[in-house]
């Protein structure tokens, strides 16, 4: 390999010192590295995605409880009720999602990790599945 600055920079490459490399300056400790900085962003997207899922639910609110009741002749209080549950579970999701986020957030600050709540997640998963089986027993029904 040739040295010559010029015959360097011609092919492409920077070219190489003749001294030692000089001392990084250190890095301030308020700076994260990089999985640091992945993992947060991860935790910021996963945070996003409980407000979506919750918007979701609240959209079943709005359609289950005040829309599809207004295009029926049947009773009303079946698909209010419904559409309340969604609601509630809606509420929980956004609420349960701004608490996650605050403990991963603490936990990656502390450098540990932060299991999520099994008790809570399988409510979440069975209150679900309960309003989903009651909301299609009402649209084969009606």
């Amino acid at each position: 390999m040739d040295d010559d600055p010029g015959t360097a920079q011609q092919r492409g490459r920077p070219p190489r010192s003749a001294g030692p490399e000089p001392p990084q300056a250190p890095r301030p400790r308020d700076v994260p590295v990089e999985g640091t900085r992945r993992t947060r962003l991860a935790d910021e997207r996963t945070y996003l995605a409980w407000w979506r899922t919750g918007f979701a639910a609240f959209a079943v609110s709005l359609g289950a409880g005040k829309i599809v009741p207004s295009l029926t002749k049947g009773p009303r209080w079946p698909y209010t009720t419904l559409g309340a549950g969604f609601a509630v579970l809606g509420l929980v999701l956004v609420g349960y999602g701004l608490m996650r986020q605050r403990q991963v957030e603490a936990a990656i600050t502390r450098g540990d990790f932060a299991p999520p709540n099994q008790v809570l997640i399988a409510v979440l998963a069975a209150t679900s599945m309960l309003l989903g089986v009651l909301l299609l027993v009402l649209v084969v029904v009606s």
